[in-house]
């Protein structure tokens, strides 16, 4: 089949289509939350709160009257979600449990560094959980400092680790950054758990996991990205092979982007969303506040390209080889992106505070926009449970916002 033909701008507004952030986006409340979810298949998981984590920043993003509680409901008290290793640590639908099963698998049959020390422990992990409900590591006397995949780590947090890798436990809830396990049977259906893997071969498996990581993003190439980061088995060379088998099959459609290179891949089954972006009425832009790891920024030469936007998250970069701060939020307008600024709270009042602000070379600073963003201020604030939003002056004089500060109820 010979490649669609599209040019930038509509590559752009098929993305934001596909990402729930163009065409009137109507998602609302906790069904809107699963909703998307299950769009795109997962969202990133950072434990990092500065002004809200990776999933609610997405998700007040896309989904109107978003409220912390709605995700943490869903997650430890609905099970509607779950959170699980797909890209990176992300939360997915409860559902996609079985789809997994190959990869718990080879995380019980390749346990890794210091497995033996693991395996001694499980009994009494077991034991103590059985007899005392959920546990996390710091409620274990199990102190031994044992090799792990990422450092050396306490064999507590490393049997419970393993037990969740493999699907044995899940986490029960978090308190701040720690998470709580309890046993998976506890809290999954049984039909979940006892349902076999849909993906019967290795084969079936990629092509599946492929299908689930273009529509992560919406168009992605076949190019080393972090948007493939976590794939199980997914070698370059193997991922060449399943796009191609899934090209011929005729799963994925090739597109060819006007000034871009490389051929760019979606699935057909969003072929619809395709053909409403490209045949949408031009509608009123929306400033719009985006997380550092939102599945938009997944691929982030491609975002560049597309985009014209270039995106670092800084946070692990030391002081000097930042160009902008240590957690910076991209902000979205109508298909451009107009502006980035660094966020944080006021210990005392919890007011939102924006320490430095960057516009775009090109923005052109209408009343509009400023309306715009004077909105989209607001319901952060709001989301955040915050009052006011305050401009330092550093700020102020090199941005010129001082207009931009806002209070929950104006």
């Amino acid at each position: 089949m010979a490649s669609l033909m599209i040019n930038k701008k509509q590559a752009r507004q098929f993305i934001l289509a596909q990402q729930n952030l163009y065409l009137g986006n109507n998602l609302a409340g906790k069904s809107g939350v699963l909703a998307h979810i299950r769009r795109v298949g997962c969202i990133q998981y950072d434990p990092l709160n500065i002004v809200g984590n990776n999933p609610e920043l997405v998700l007040q993003a896309r989904v109107r009257d978003f409220r912390p509680e709605m995700l943490q409901e869903l997650l430890y008290e609905e099970r509607m979600l779950v959170d699980g290793w797909d890209k990176n640590m992300s939360i997915y639908p409860m559902h996609d449990w079985p789809y997994f099963r190959r990869r718990k698998r080879a995380a019980k049959n390749n346990p890794g560094r210091s497995a033996d020390h693991v395996k001694s422990v499980l009994p009494i992990i077991r034991r103590a959980i059985k007899r005392r409900g959920p546990l996390s590591s710091i409620d274990l006397d199990l102190d031994k400092t044992v090799d792990w995949s990422w450092a050396p780590t306490r064999l507590a947090r490393a049997g419970l680790d393993s037990m969740y890798n493999w699907g044995e436990l899940v986490i029960h809830h978090r308190i701040h950054t720690r998470k709580v396990y309890d046993f998976a049977s506890r809290h999954i259906a049984k039909e979940i758990l006892s349902a076999p893997d849909p993906n019967r071969t290795k084969r079936q498996f990629h092509d599946w996991y492929l299908l689930r990581r273009i529509g992560g993003v919406g168009l992605i190439w076949n190019r080393a990205s972090d948007a493939w980061l976590g794939m199980y088995g997914k070698r370059s060379d193997e991922r060449k092979a399943t796009l191609g088998r899934l090209l011929r099959q005729g799963k994925v459609l090739e597109l060819t982007v006007e000034d871009v290179k490389l051929p760019l891949y979606m699935r057909r089954e969003d072929k619809m969303i395709l053909d409403a972006s490209l045949n949408s009425k031009r509608k009123a832009p929306q400033a719009i506040i985006i997380a550092p790891l939102d599945n938009l920024l997944w691929d982030r030469r491609l975002v560049e390209q597309l985009f014209d936007f270039s995106y670092v998250w800084e946070v692990y970069k030391p002081v000097s080889e930042r160009r902008y701060g240590y957690y910076v939020l991209p902000i979205l307008y109508g298909d451009r992106f107009i502006a980035r600024f660094e966020p944080g709270r006021d210990k005392k009042s919890r007011a939102i505070i924006i320490k430095r602000w960057w516009w775009e070379a090109t923005v052109n600073q209408t009343t509009a926009l400023r309306r715009d963003l004077l909105r989209c201020f607001q319901q952060f604030i709001k989301f955040l449970g915050a009052e006011e939003l305050h401009i330092e002056k550093r700020a102020a004089r090199e941005a010129n916002i001082d207009w931009l500060a806002v209070s929950a109820g104006s």
